[in-house]
């Protein structure tokens, strides 16, 4: 599936000053540090397994150690794979809050040599409100780092963040490595990554905007470096050498042309002394539809074209992932990308090119593992984004490649398997814990949309939601004295809203949707007893319209005016009359008392310009209103938003929710993620937020995690929390 509107790539900035503060009553005076206590409660963490569901950008198995492999993807950081357990282990996970750009991983690399070496070019957004990127320096193979700030960006996550690797161990020296960069040209670490500095002689000019240096890759003792802002004439470089780690010229006789424009990947046949180079007319993931693969002798300088299939026409397409078998000369797997019309494959070539086998024509499918890659139709596509491939040094029959969604792997050419255990890259943007029903939990996610989790330790077996399916989902809601009634709104091309009338495990769309849904939708809330459905509209550019309203489950929809456009709805989880809304805007808490038809302004001054900022309704009573707005702290109101009162424990809040009580207590535990003076961290309180508990650990932070987090209201102690890229934590007291 084509990634949709708006994707799980999220700008995690403010988008807009905080306004003053006035005339707001305080409990008592501003909170200190020491007031939420950084000391973790005893849990255990674990990912609410889906398996996969993002862009899997680089995997490389490891020359010298057989059963070992890493992953990088693209904004969930990297992986190790453990043979013994086929499993992924997450090796970033330690990245904290102030460090969530460096969960995007743009390119990894080992030491033929020392075994245990593993490093990491960090960095998530190469944009100037993005920080620069780092360098993470491994000796026990990512279960502990050394980190070296760099002065450049880091582009995980941007346009070309499926070629590579970018950075290399140089094949003469084990101290030496290279940096390709986006924007300032190659650099050079003399001391394993400890120090960096510029290339002087590197010959290619680098630009603000471009794609720089798209791979390194040794070949013997030489060394290989794909540029990727040739203008595609017959003139252009895209492919320099260094034999000597001093001196760098361009490759001769290398192919120009549109569909020679930007070099991929590379992969070195040693037995043939062969270099196969991928090319694209753009360096993708999307935007390609013209590309080649060619090959260079490197002892004689010869090329040959040998592409598999040249695009063309309807079948517009490129050339991604390139890997050699270390085992046997002139076998080589290749992969095409962006190829929509004919479905992307993997070429195989057994005699260095002459001739090719699609492997997509006879490949088997097992995909009961993570039944979503179905994407609501009989049998799963062979894949998109295909810019990752690796080939097994001590299997040739093993292969793996990396989609859009998951990884792929094979042990015989033919059947084929997510190998994906322990490997989440969900980017989640709202949970629901049922109160009753077999799931304790239901998610909505981008990219995948909506899920409904019998289990938390399986992919659900009903994969994502269908009738219809969605790209990426924007809201989900449940009526909180009819938990039986789910409704939930999305990206889709055969409708952008459903219900479900069984808790979440079947759907049905909305009988009618106002014109605004199908480039607009936005969060949806239902009444307490699921009668009256609320639904926001913002389109993907951040243009917001005015809310509707249906009373006849979607079969009709009404313009509501009074409704702050753009503003996300909330149900009061008791009174089925009761609406309310935080306009970030404004400041201002508006609410209805007639079923959502009209809406009044109550408490106002309130912090504004952050769309992030978030209103949530204690379960199971009427007008108990939260208010995360950041940096500016916690607000609550018992009295229906008429006014609010800054809750003094906490020092600053994103994101709040609410799960079963702890034994003894009368008022919900409250989760939230949270910060004192010093860290931000996920916390608990059992007593009406007067304390706090840190939940998590240093080893245990994901990045940002400021999008949503809600208790079990059956289950005291456990907590969901939603990841940019991490999928879905839950931690669970031990």
């Amino acid at each position: 599936m084509r990634a949709s509107r708006p994707s799980r790539r999220v700008v995690l900035a403010s988008t807009a000053a905080v306004a003053a503060l006035t005339g707001l009553p305080a409990l008592t005076t501003k909170a200190h540090a020491g007031e939420l206590d950084t000391v973790s409660s005893s849990y255990r963490w674990r990912n609410a397994v889906i398996g996969g569901t993002g862009f899997v950008t680089g995997v490389l198995f490891h020359p010298a150690v057989p059963g070992l492999a890493y992953a990088r993807t693209d904004i969930g950081g990297a992986y190790r794979w453990d043979d013994r357990t086929a499993r992924w282990t997450p090796l970033t996970d330690q990245l904290g809050w102030d460090d969530w750009n460096l969960l995007g991983v743009e390119a990894l690399a080992v030491d033929p040599v020392h075994p245990n070496r593993l490093y990491l070019a960090v960095g998530t957004y190469a944009q100037s409100w993005a920080g620069n990127g780092a360098v993470l320096r491994s000796e026990d193979r990512g279960t502990t780092w050394t980190r070296t700030d760099l002065t450049v960006k880091v582009g995980g996550n941007e346009d070309g963040r499926g070629t590579g690797e970018r950075l290399l161990v140089d094949p003469r020296d084990s101290d030496t490595l290279w940096l390709g960069t986006r924007h300032d040209g190659l650099l050079k670490s003399a001391d394993r990554g400890a120090t960096w500095a510029a290339v002087s002689g590197f010959p290619a000019t680098a630009s603000a905007s471009g794609q720089g240096v798209t791979f390194l890759v040794a070949a013997g003792r030489a060394v290989y470096a794909g540029w990727g802002d040739g203008d595609g004439s017959a003139s252009a470089v895209n492919l320099y050498r260094t034999t000597d780690g001093t001196t760098w010229t361009a490759v001769p006789g290398q192919p120009t042309g549109t569909s020679a424009k930007v070099p991929i990947r590379a992969a070195y046949d040693r037995h043939a002394r062969e270099l196969y180079v991928t090319y694209a007319d753009a360096p993708g993931p999307n935007g390609q539809s013209a590309g080649s693969v060619h090959k260079v002798a490197t002892v004689t300088g010869r090329w040959a074209d040998v592409t598999p299939v040249q695009p063309g026409g309807s079948d517009s397409f490129g050339y991604g992932g390139v890997a050699v078998d270390a085992r046997r000369a002139g076998t080589v797997v290749v992969s095409t990308n962006n190829r929509w019309a004919a479905v992307d494959t993997l070429y195989r070539t057994t005699d260095g090119g002459r001739t090719w086998t699609s492997l997509k024509d006879t490949a088997v499918f097992d995909v009961s593992e993570t039944p979503f890659l179905k994407w609501g139709a009989d049998q799963p596509k062979f894949g998109w984004w295909i810019q990752a491939v690796a080939v097994d040094p001590y299997d040739s029959k093993h292969v793996l490649y990396g989609t859009g969604a998951t990884l792929f792997g094979t042990r015989d050419l033919t059947h084929w398997a997510p190998r994906i255990r322990g490997l989440e890259e969900t980017s989640v943007i709202q949970l629901i814990s049922p109160p009753v029903g077999e799931a304790h939990l239901i998610s909505a996610s981008r990219d995948i949309g909506v899920m409904y989790h019998e289990r938390l330790t399986a992919s659900p077996s009903r994969g994502m939601a269908t009738n219809p399916v969605f790209g990426s989902a924007t809201g989900i809601a449940q009526a909180a004295g009819r938990p039986s009634y789910v409704v939930r709104t999305g990206w889709g091309d055969n409708g952008n809203g459903a219900y479900s009338g069984d808790g979440g495990r079947t759907w049905a769309p909305f009988a009618a949707q106002p014109s605004l849904a199908h480039d607009a939708p936005g969060p949806i809330a239902t009444s307490a007893d699921g009668s009256t459905l609320l639904w926001s509209f913002v389109h993907w550019d951040g243009t917001k319209y005015a809310a509707h309203r249906s009373a006849d489950n979607g079969a009709t929809w009404s313009e509501v005016s009074s409704f702050p456009k753009g503003a996300t709805p909330v149900a009061d989880p008791a009174d089925p009359t009761l609406f309310y809304t935080y306009d970030t805007d404004t400041g201002t808490l508006y609410a209805s008392t007639d079923s959502g038809l009209s809406f009044t302004a109550r408490a106002g001054g309130l912090p504004a310009g952050d769309s992030q900022f978030q209103l949530v309704a204690a379960p199971g009573r009427s007008g108990d209103l939260w208010l995360s707005v950041k940096w500016n702290g916690l607000y609550r109101s018992v009295d229906g938003g008429a006014s609010f009162s800054k809750v003094a424990s906490c020092w600053a809040s994103y994101t709040l929710g609410f799960g079963r009580p702890a034994p003894g207590a009368d008022y919900p535990a409250i989760y939230q993620v949270g910060s004192t003076e010093t860290i931000t961290a996920v916390y608990r309180s059992d007593d009406e937020a007067k304390t706090w508990v840190r939940v998590n650990d240093d080893r245990q932070q994901w990045g940002w995690t400021g999008q949503c987090i809600v208790g079990d209201p059956r289950v005291y102690g456990r907590v969901y929390l939603a990841t940019n890229g991490r999928g879905i934590q839950y931690g669970e007291r031990v």
